[in-house]
């Protein structure tokens, strides 16, 4: 018996893979909405372990990446860059067009 699983459980699991994550990010960011990028470094963070792990990783505690990853949320640059790299990932800027 093939068990089903939920959007939320699939694309956690997409979410894993470096590159799924990078994208997924990308897109976040290129709609424009804060909260649509911070749901989405969220869901990235779940998909690497939850934020007791990212907590240990970045040496922040878990109580506030869940508020600085809510939709109120309102990250330091800095609190973000920990984040990407607990999940191996960086921010980069490009030229438009």
């Amino acid at each position: 018996m093939t068990k089903i699983t939920t959007y939320k459980e699939d694309l956690i699991e997409s979410l894993k893979d470096p590159k799924e994550a990078a994208e997924y990010l990308n897109a976040a960011i290129e709609d424009g909405d804060r909260e649509v990028f911070l749901l989405a470094l969220r869901n990235v963070a779940q998909a690497h372990g939850g934020m007791s792990a990212i907590a240990q990783k970045t040496h922040l505690k878990r109580e506030s990446l869940y508020r600085m990853l809510s939709k109120k949320g309102n990250p330091e640059l800095n609190s973000i860059f920990n984040v990407l790299h607990a999940v191996g990932l960086k921010l980069s800027v490009e030229p438009e067009g």
